[in-house]
């Protein structure tokens, strides 16, 4: 059974302070995999302690659907040796109309082409807003991803396109292979956590009342969603274990989260990185 993946932002804290000893801390819970955040800032210090870890990252998130130097983050995912950059935010705003979706389908796609230059895939993860805005009746998520090219990959955060009303197992058959990689966190999925919106220049910048909702995400089984049957739904599909905050110590968290998957985790294709050719 393939093990999961963890995104670092869960720890950014952590490695803030201590990049080399987060990951390591990472490996010792019994990731071999993670996911970098911002990784263009400082490929060689990530690259170095990946390698120190013993773990690798088939992924990594950087904001290059709005960066005017996207070959300088895809030379840096080279460096690090990830397989797929994956764009983790284009705010609410952005996400009204028919075409907005178009634009920034238009704008994926390019960096799709950009990125096999560089033998290197190109993707989107979503937030919630992706599905509670709506185009015609529908969200407009679905009227961006008809517009993608077939080699974009997507990301699909299951917390939040469960906080976004969808019934995520279903959404996820639906999509089938295109997902290649799965976020996977739990928590209270009602409340502010769906209604109060980051800044729309950044994802990072936060009202008051969206950092309390954070706080009442859970480890994997203990929240409001429904992680087993979004496993069963994507096996094919890496899982990354994700926390946008967490009340207790975030690495017992992460711990929980890793323990949860690898007992009911029954799914998960054998032999698999959760990423197809």
């Amino acid at each position: 059974m393939s093990t999961p993946s963890v995104q670092l932002y869960s720890v950014r804290d952590a490695v803030a302070e201590d990049l080399n000893g987060a990951v390591a801390r990472l490996a010792e819970i019994g990731f071999t995999k993670v996911e970098p955040y911002g990784f263009a800032e400082r490929p060689a210090e990530i690259a170095a302690a990946l390698s120190a870890a013993g773990v690798t990252a088939p992924s990594g998130h950087a904001a290059v659907i709005d960066s005017d130097d996207a070959e300088q983050i895809f030379a840096a995912a080279e460096q690090i040796g990830l397989e797929t950059v994956i764009d983790p935010f284009i705010p609410s705003d952005r996400w009204q109309t028919a075409d907005d979706a178009a634009r920034i389908a238009e704008r994926v796609n390019e960096l799709t082409a950009q990125a096999a230059s560089h033998g290197l895939r190109f993707g989107y993860h979503n937030h919630q807003w992706e599905f509670t805005n709506e185009v015609d009746g529908r969200p407009i998520y679905h009227s961006f991803v008809e517009q993608l090219s077939p080699e974009v990959v997507l990301e699909l955060d299951t917390f939040w396109a469960t906080v976004g009303g969808q019934d995520t197992p279903s959404l996820l058959r639906q999509l089938g292979d295109r997902v290649q990689f799965l976020h996977i966190k739990d928590g209270k999925v009602s409340g502010d956590i769906a209604t109060a919106l980051p800044s729309s220049e950044s994802a990072l910048v936060v009202p008051d009342a969206l950092k309390a909702a954070f706080e009442n995400q859970t480890p994997a089984g203990q929240g409001d969603v429904d992680v087993r049957a979004i496993l069963e739904a994507a096996p094919h599909a890496l899982r990354v274990v994700e926390f946008d905050a967490y009340s207790g110590d975030v690495f017992a968290g992460i711990a929980e989260s890793f323990a949860w998957l690898q007992e009911n985790d029954t799914t998960q294709l054998d032999g698999t990185d959760g990423v197809t050719a």
